[in-house]
């Protein structure tokens, strides 16, 4: 059978770049996201096809096929049904009185623009054991409030998805510590009495922390805009013109959106019980799976268990037992009656389905470039004689691209680790650089690899975290990414040259962690412009 076009199998690693341009670029552009992942997972196919000779009708026929494939994984349809559980809880909690009992007790302390926005940075941080949770969680919350403050939706989303990623990613005891363990470990493991040389993988961990540049310096940053209320870029339009509105933010909104209820109905409990039911559960459940996962649970630290716990199943029974906390509450007090409840319940199902989409075909491209070997194209591309002080800037900024290009930060990690981590100290050691700096090194290209992914998930219009921040702060996707990425972009730059850069020849944190900041202040100050922040709530 003959091919469809040209013969491109052998430059097939250039070709395995087009299908994520393809979407992303159309993204940027047209400002719709379902079709140009579509485009992007056709083009996809059609360059597998043509290596397996396969005709047009056929490749065309196999994209749902594509899709429904990339559903059919466990962690996919874990994290899934926990948006479905979780829309469903918002959904009920916003009608029966507890989502505006809670923002009324909030509003005591963010009542200003500035107050509003710290308050959502801190539940940000707070709420750090999971970027889903974070993100789901934090964006349908504030959403009311940041609202009724006149903070854009574009600010809100910023905010949101700028704090799930970093938190997670540098905490001692969070869904990814368990993923990033086993990378490094299997490392380690390539590496002739790696495990002399290091210790644990944990320890390991600890020792990259000091060079964690971007996702520490993203939440600094962050506080600087707030503390300064100045912002610039696309954020500052679209915060004053949030300013000039009523209410900010797209109207259509179904979660999050409030009933006006009678003030005798509207119960602080209502709302805040089945959150606390979700945070607690998702908790226990991570200790329990952990400790259940290792042999000798009796000798195991709790980062040691919290790092063997399954994420998935932990964020499944806590949204379910949140939403059926919320079902119960509703009803009992008689707030709503059992039919009502349900029908708020089915509403917030039916609002994820847009989110649920985009997460699938999303999904769908990032296996479609696995099997092209996107990655591994990006990563041959920087081979070569190079320095090995140099190594953890092109890690970084690898990580980044193939980050932003499949929009995974975890697939991104699951990619590079097993590649780099040898790589890297087999280049230190052969350059004759001492085996001090060549700890100093390899620390540093560990954590560039999850600063780096973080990076360019946080710049990828078709990372699942981006869009899970766009939903559940109702943002337009495409307005979120367009505000957000100038930001990101802004403090991977100072990360790298101040920070990533002069680690790898050794510069101690204590110098390029102050120099970082001071840095990221004089950009907030000199280059941001005042924003009205005392825009209090309206009545």
């Amino acid at each position: 059978m003959s091919t469809l076009f040209l013969d491109i199998t052998p430059t097939l690693s250039f070709w395995s770049v087009v299908p994520p341009l393809i979407a992303i670029v159309l993204a940027l552009i047209f400002k719709e996201v379902i079709i140009s992942l579509t485009l992007g997972i056709l083009s996809g196919m059609l360059i597998i096809a043509n290596r397996a000779e396969e005709n047009l009708a056929q490749t065309f026929l196999n994209v749902p096929l594509q899709v429904q494939k990339s559903l059919f994984d466990e962690g996919h349809l874990s994290v899934i049904l926990f948006t479905v559980l979780i829309g469903g809880m918002v959904s009920v909690i916003s009608q029966n009185g507890g989502m505006m009992a809670i923002v009324k007790k909030i509003s005591h302390r963010a009542s200003t623009a500035k107050s509003g926005q710290m308050a959502t940075w801190f539940l940000g941080i707070a709420i750090f054991f999971d970027d889903y949770a974070n993100t789901l969680i934090v964006g349908n919350t504030m959403r009311p409030i940041t609202d009724k403050l006149k903070i854009s939706r574009e600010k809100l989303a910023y905010l949101v998805d700028s704090t799930a990623a970093p938190v997670a990613a540098i905490g001692f005891i969070t869904t990814w510590i368990g993923s990033e363990l086993v990378y490094i470990k299997d490392g380690i493991s390539k590496i002739p009495n790696g495990a002399n040389l290091f210790g644990s993988e944990y320890s390991v961990f600890i020792s990259s922390l000091q060079f964690m540049f971007y996702p520490i310096l993203t939440l600094i940053f962050m506080f600087f805009l707030i503390w300064k209320g100045r912002d610039f870029g696309p954020m500052l339009k679209a915060e004053q013109n949030a300013r000039k509105i009523e209410t900010s933010g797209i109207e259509n909104a179904k979660v999050g959106e409030i009933d006006q209820i009678p003030d005798n109905k509207e119960f602080v409990l209502n709302g805040l019980l089945p959150i606390l039911t979700l945070v607690v559960t998702v908790g226990l459940s991570l200790y329990f799976t952990g400790k259940f996962a290792l042999k000798n649970a009796d000798n195991a630290s709790l980062s040691d268990i919290i790092g063997n716990a399954d994420s998935y199943k932990a964020l499944v029974w806590g949204s379910f037992l949140g939403l059926v906390s919320a079902i119960l509450l509703t009803v009992s007090t008689k707030v709503l009656s059992i039919e009502k409840t349900m029908n708020y319940v089915l509403e917030g199902f039916k609002s994820m389905i847009p989110a649920i989409v985009i997460l699938a075909l999303a999904w769908t491209l990032g296996s479609l470039t696995e099997q092209l070997g996107t990655a591994e194209y990006l990563a041959q591309i920087t081979e070569g004689n190079i320095l090995p002080q140099l190594l953890p800037t092109i890690v970084f900024i690898l990580a980044g691209l193939i980050a932003f290009s499949t929009g995974t930060s975890w697939g991104t990690m699951a990619i590079l680790y097993p590649m780099v981590l040898f790589t890297s100290w087999k280049i230190c050691i052969d350059s004759g650089i001492s085996q001090d700096l060549s700890l100093f090194v390899f620390a540093n290209v560990v954590s560039a690899v999850l600063a780096g992914s973080v990076l360019g998930d946080h710049c990828s219009p078709i990372s699942d975290t981006t869009i899970l921040s766009s939903m559940a702060s109702d943002c337009n996707h495409i307005s979120h990414v367009k505000t957000q990425m100038p930001y990101a972009l802004t403090v991977g730059a100072v990360a790298i040259l101040l920070g990533t850069l002069p680690a790898g020849f050794g510069v101690p944190f204590y110098i390029t962690f102050p120099l970082c900041i001071a840095a990221l202040y004089f950009i907030v100050s000199y280059f941001g412009k005042m924003v009205d922040n005392t825009s209090s709530k309206t009545a």
